[in-house]
């Protein structure tokens, strides 16, 4: 073997090495023979796991410093004067009215979603967002030890999406008051009407009940109230900054107070009617600082300013507009459910025989009547205790938070998987039935392929409908959700976003035909921080564009029909853009620049649209690839074979249903949620669900379709997203995981008399994959992904590189030496479990089981079976006061000692060491999932 340091400088040397043996040896993979490298110094103690940890911090923190690279290059300048001088200049209009027509509606709303991708820890989160904030060389100061991994439950994240929202409501007080003084400079005599909210902020955390049973209704109502209490404090907190006495402060300060009470109150295990009843009559009954509506604050700041000195107006004004965006929250709100959940609570009223088909002409029929004649029912906490229906309980929390805790707010009843109209119509009959119909906003969400598909005439039918358009003139808008991460994991990313797009231009159409221009289309776009989720990584005006493109906004400003665009903002990735108050105004700033609610009506239409008979068969041909893989069981076995044993815990709500070990072998794709796919697909190497098909789709027609590709600013922005991708994706990396399970590699390991103290552990590995199907699986993925590689690189060759990445090179080393690292630890965890001896106790599980766990990466429950199987404590005669003496037992019953020492902390540790690497890995990426 050729020799080379134990050093990451080294590994990258001799990486490169093998890589330059490829022109010889097609075949030759660089990545597993430096693992195979790895593995023999680690095995012969040329390499300790302590070195092993040194190498994996050093890239870790290399990692972390790209992270902070990337996060800066997409919202950068970060400094506040560049930033407040950014807004200046695009204030340049001609008159007080376009300056209050672009000020007074929102840019955009930023929803704050708690989907799980907290990968890092609060410490280096800090790290790499301060790192971020300023202009100075990003250094290895961002590495910083990050003191553990807390546990990530929904209090936790919860708490993190408030810290987030708090830097974005500042950031936009800073913008607000700049706004407010440009007005007084440019119109002195008018600015005093302004009345600016340049983005409006929401949340589901606590909220969203689709996927999960683990939030109580009143853990809801909790957090509803903590926001309530932490935003009056922040009121209070402004207004004392302009006048400590002033007049309102008091009443803020009090319902304040009020509202921490009541808060504490919600926060007990409210299960006990008792606790429930006292809870519920505090809340509920008058009291003096029980402040329910901000209007007439609101109001008496504006009339103040109207006569207050200019600089003390500009801050009133500036705090009227907060409470203004805000209510009596941190923001709005978003409650989630599943359209099964709500065809189950309408049933009970309408088919308690289950007989009777939802989407039919007579359910719709039954509907409308029961709509028409619905009488609204009062309700309290006892009755939203006591309902056993899901869906209702959402409703019934709803009012209890209009009632009690902010009647001005209004809130979004968000819908999964929602593919008839009849759905939206239930959840009307149950916005009626308990009285809070005129503030609520139904949405449907479009995200699986069929929902795609024919989301078209879903539109076309709901809008036809009388009842819906009464609804919607009263709310002042149509609300839909559009969703990227199940959709790119089931569509592909690409063929995704073109639906959606569509989807969206049917929208258009459908309120246009239907007469309902005389409202705002709020389109709700879910995709989340990676480019697996729909988030463009080349630019933030990208970012925006990709999931709501400028043809799609001129179908709406050509249509009359004002456009509310709202995208999510997921996650402890998420929540990246606003961890500092330098990043929230510069991530503001940018949306404030590129404005996704406003286009250009007047320019020429792009080729990619006018040019349908080339653009319509790629689109169909990349969605035709990515299902072939979906539908694959080459791929779904490729994907579940160990690939969530690679992953960390990144939030509250599971990656997957639990499943036994024989399940393993066959679960389903759909058994693993969308964010832990595409993180599963990050850690292989090859993010299939952007890239696979797009070669493929040009096949035989390369020239006509570069050609259509380059000449489109849509087309040239599919092509930013399939580089930026491609940049960080390895073919090789996933043909090496296949070899971890290739019997004949671990027979010839020990071959010619190399390695001769492995011989009895490799024979064993060698013995029991005969039978694995893993090799084969992964060679035939790698070699279905290489033909349409091929074909891609073509299709790329023939268009120019309009923004090359200056450390793309060094990226994709960094990772190459990552995955070999990683696959080095796999091969001595597997050498050490099959080293292990035969149990002798606790033989309820065999050793076959044990294996099959550390072979699916199930490393956790294979330790605590092994450490059952080899206690190292056991009850000695002293423990004992028995007056009749014993001989036995004559040994110490310590021997386990050595096995836990030799064995299982070492596969304990690298396996953690494993864990560590898909951290930076993830971090390369730039995202996790």
């Amino acid at each position: 073997m050729t020799q080379f340091e134990n050093t990451v400088a080294g590994l990258t040397e001799r990486l490169q090495e093998m890589h330059a043996r490829t022109r010889e040896t097609p075949l030759f993979n660089p990545v597993f023979q430096l693992s195979l490298d790895l593995s023999r110094k680690l095995e012969n103690g040329d390499l300790t796991l302590d070195c092993v940890q040194n190498l994996v911090s050093e890239l870790d923190c290399d990692a972390l410093q790209s992270r902070a690279k990337r996060l800066r290059r997409l919202v950068t300048p970060v400094s506040r004067e560049s930033n407040l001088a950014a807004l200046t200049s695009r204030d340049s209009v001609a008159s007080f009215d376009e300056f209050r027509a672009r000020w007074e509606q929102p840019a955009m709303h930023a929803v704050f979603t708690a989907h799980p991708t907290f990968l890092l820890s609060p410490a280096q989160t800090g790290a790499v967002a301060k790192a971020a904030s300023s202009d100075e060389e990003i250094s290895d100061s961002v590495c910083t030890v990050s003191g553990g991994r807390p546990e990530i439950t929904l209090a936790y994240e919860h708490g993190r999406a408030m810290d987030a929202i708090a830097h974005a409501q500042d950031a936009r007080d800073t913008i607000v008051s700049h706004t407010l003084a440009q007005a007084r400079s440019k119109w002195p005599d008018q600015w005093l009407e302004l009345a600016p909210l340049p983005v409006r902020f929401a949340s589901w955390v606590g909220y969203d009940m689709d996927g999960r049973t683990d939030i109580r209704w009143f853990d809801s109502i909790g957090f509803r109230l903590s926001e309530k209490a932490q935003r009056l404090e922040r009121y209070a907190e402004s207004l004392a900054t302009i006048d400590s006495g002033h007049p309102l402060l008091g009443q803020l300060q009090e319902a304040a107070e009020y509202t921490r009470q009541r808060t504490e109150d919600f926060r007990a295990d409210l299960s006990d009617p008792a606790q429930l009843s006292a809870a519920a009559n505090r809340l509920t009954r008058d009291d003096p600082a029980k402040l329910l509506s901000l209007s007439p604050m609101i109001e008496a700041l504006e009339q103040e300013a109207r006569g207050a000195d200019a600089n003390r107006a500009v801050k009133l004004k500036t705090l009227s507009a907060a409470m203004r965006a805000d209510g009596l929250g941190m923001s709005w709100i978003h409650f989630r459910v599943n359209s099964s959940q709500l065809h189950n609570a309408i049933r009970r009223l309408i088919d308690p025989d289950n007989s009777l088909d939802l989407g039919s002409k007579g359910a719709m029929a039954t509907l409308r009547e029961l709509l028409t004649n619905v009488k609204p029912l009062l309700s309290n906490f006892a009755a939203l205790a006591i309902e056993s229906s899901t869906a209702i309980r959402q409703f019934l929390a709803m009012a209890q938070i209009l009632h009690h805790v902010d009647s001005d707010a209004p809130i979004r009843m968000l819908i999964a998987e929602c593919e008839q109209p009849s759905t939206i119509l239930a959840a009307l009959y149950f916005s009626r039935l308990f009285g809070i119909e005129d503030k609520v906003d139904v949405s449907p969400l479009f995200e699986t392929e069929s929902a795609l598909e024919h989301g078209g005439r879903f539109l076309d039918a709901l809008l036809a409908e009388p009842i819906y358009q009464d609804y919607a003139r009263v709310r002042g808008r149509v609300a839909i959700q559009t969703g990227f991460s199940d959709a790119g994991r089931f569509v592909g990313q690409i063929p995704a976003s073109l639906a959606i797009e569509r989807l969206q231009g049917r929208m258009a159409d459908a309120m246009r035909s239907n007469g309902m221009t005389d409202v705002a289309a709020l389109i709700f776009n879910t995709h989340g921080e990676s480019m697996g989720r729909g988030a463009h990584p080349e630019s933030f005006a990208d970012r925006l564009a990709w999931p709501l493109s400028a043809w799609t906004r001129r179908r709406f400003v050509r249509a009359g029909i004002r456009l509310e665009p709202e995208v999510s903002f997921q996650g402890g990735d998420g929540y990246m853009f606003f961890a500092t108050p330098e990043l929230a105004l510069a991530t503001l700033t940018r949306i404030a620049e590129n404005r996704p609610s406003d286009t250009d009506p007047a320019a020429p239409t792009d080729p990619f649209y006018r040019r349908t008979d080339l653009s319509l068969d790629f689109y169909r041909a990349i969605r035709s690839h990515q299902r072939d893989h979906l539908e694959s069981s080459t791929y779904a076995r490729a994907i579940t074979a160990f690939g969530l044993g690679l992953l960390n815990e990144t939030g509250s709500r599971k990656s997957r249903r639990q499943s036994d070990l024989s399940a393993d072998r066959d679960m389903n794709l759909r058994q693993i949620r969308a964010i832990p796919h595409n993180a599963i697909l990050q850690q292989l190497g090859y993010p299939v669900n952007v890239i696979a098909g797009v070669g493929s789709a040009a096949d035989g027609n390369y020239e006509d379709v570069a050609a259509l590709l380059q000449e489109s600013e849509r087309g040239r922005q599919l092509v930013r997203l399939l580089r930026a991708a491609n940049a960080l994706a390895s073919i090789k990396t996933v043909a090496a995981f296949g070899e971890l399970f290739n019997s004949a590699y671990w027979a010839s390991r020990p071959y010619r008399g190399t390695e001769s103290h492995l011989s009895d552990a490799c024979e064993a590995l060698a013995e029991y994959l005969t039978k694995d199907d893993r090799t084969g699986v992964f060679r035939r993925l790698a070699s279905r992904l290489r033909v349409d590689a091929l074909k891609l690189h073509r299709l790329l060759d023939l268009i120019p590189d309009e923004a090359p990445l200056p450390d793309r090179e060094h990226t994709r080393r960094t990772i190459g030496v990552l995955q070999a690292l990683r696959l080095a630890l796999l091969q001595h965890m597997f050498l050490k479990a099959v080293s292990i001896p035969a149990f002798s106790r606790a033989n309820d599980i065999s050793r076959d089981d044990v294996l099959e766990m550390v072979f699916t990466l199930r490393i956790d429950d294979a330790l605590e079976q092994l450490r059952r199987a080899y206690p190292t404590s056991f009850p000695q005669l002293g423990d004992f006061e028995v007056d009749e003496p014993s001989d036995y037992p004559d040994g110490d019953g310590t021997g386990y000692s050595a096995i836990r020492r030799d064995y299982i902390e070492p596969l304990e540790r690298a396996y953690g060491l494993t864990l560590q690497i898909g951290t930076a890995i993830a971090n390369e990426f730039g995202a996790h999932g």
